[in-house]
């Protein structure tokens, strides 16, 4: 199947990662809903928390949200590359995620398994601040990608842990530890080594790729201030808010684009085929579950750690084309996956059982 810097975006059926940048950030039987707590209730418990709200969950939740993210992550990645293929419209299928969620948690709503607390107008429009961030992020991802090469870019995306890093210690003055710190040495430099190839980009694409890094880092720390700073919304609650603002505009996007009249041309030439309509509900159904599962991880392990994870799997997709479609990699391909998976376990012996002694 071709090169190994090549995998990533080949297991995600030319998506360019934008299935797993609805948090990218981002149900299952270990994600909780209401637990029947009135939402103004759960805003006053949940407030104070703050950044450091993730040090009151056990390790071993953690263990366990961590595990159905990285399962329902890596069920999307698969399916995108057995089932879409090649599919060429990514603000199309963002906006299919994003409707997804939207539908998935109105229903939810009519359950009464989700409710919505009551909002200040300044609420709604941090809410609203988020969901453009969100747009902008994937929109640089995408005009960048088209100005460097794909191991640049990887190589430049390894580097949000210590972006996020950076937003909390000068925006809310928060520290980590020194361990914590020395373990994501070997997270970044190992996905840099299993990714390497040939590096390439102009002046505007570097710009642009150091651009989406920041973005995406203060992405994943916005969507866990959401859920553990002054508005402490439950992960369904910042779904069902944010997902058809989010739908919306990769709409608008994708009509900006052309690919809304480029696939609606499309089909009145050769209508949809009822399996590749199929496949779409499919995906928006696995979406769903990784949008719930994301969110929920975020806000029980932090912001930090997701972005420590979005490192692993960018190894684990690695080696997922070795053994499931027979890419070849080198020496320091196979190095550097193993270097980033001895970081990520040195990482959550430092970081994550930690907080579980505070």
């Amino acid at each position: 199947m071709g090169r190994p810097e090549d995998v990533e975006a080949q297991l995600d059926g030319g998506t360019n990662g934008i299935a797993v940048q609805w948090d990218k950030d981002h149900g299952s039987p270990l994600l909780p809903t209401s637990n029947g707590v009135s939402g103004v209730e759960s805003r006053s418990k949940g407030g104070g928390g703050g950044a450091e709200a993730e040090y009151t969950v056990s390790a071993a939740t953690k263990y366990a949200y961590l595990a159905a993210y990285f399962a329902c992550n890596v069920a999307l990645t698969l399916y995108n590359k057995s089932i879409l293929g090649k599919f060429s419209y990514p603000w199309l299928l963002t906006a299919i995620h994003a409707g997804s969620a939207s539908i998935g948690c109105s229903v939810l709503e009519l359950r009464g398994v989700v409710r919505r607390t009551q909002l200040s107008r300044r609420d709604e429009s941090v809410l609203l601040a988020f969901s453009v961030l969100f747009t902008v992020n994937i929109a640089v991802s995408n005009v960048s990608l088209a100005m460097v090469s794909i191991p640049f870019h990887q190589i430049m995306r390894s580097t949000c842990p210590v972006f996020t890093v950076l937003i909390y210690r000068l925006r809310y003055k928060r520290t980590y530890s020194t361990k914590t710190y020395l373990s994501l040495i070997p997270v970044v430099c190992g996905v840099g080594l299993a990714t390497y190839g040939d590096y390439y980009f102009t002046a505007a694409g570097f710009i642009l790729t150091f651009l989406g890094v920041v973005l995406a880092s203060a992405k994943t720390v916005a969507t866990n201030r959401i859920m553990t700073g002054p508005l402490a919304l439950s992960p369904l609650e910042s779904l069902l808010r944010m997902s058809p603002l989010a739908c919306a505009q990769a709409l608008l996007c994708a009509l900006l684009t052309g690919e809304l009249s480029s696939i609606t041309s499309g089909f009145t030439e050769i209508p949809i085929a009822p399996r590749m309509a199929l496949a779409l509900a499919g995906n928006g159904a696995l979406a769903f579950a990784l949008n719930i599962s994301s969110f929920s991880t975020n806000r029980q392990t932090g912001a930090l750690t997701m972005t420590v994870c979005g490192n692993v799997k960018q190894s684990i997709t690695v080696l997922l084309g070795i053994t499931m479609f027979g890419v070849k990699v080198g020496l320091a391909n196979g190095v550097g996956m193993l270097v980033a998976l001895v970081g990520a376990a040195w990482y959550s012996v430092v970081e994550l059982g930690a907080k579980s002694r505070r």
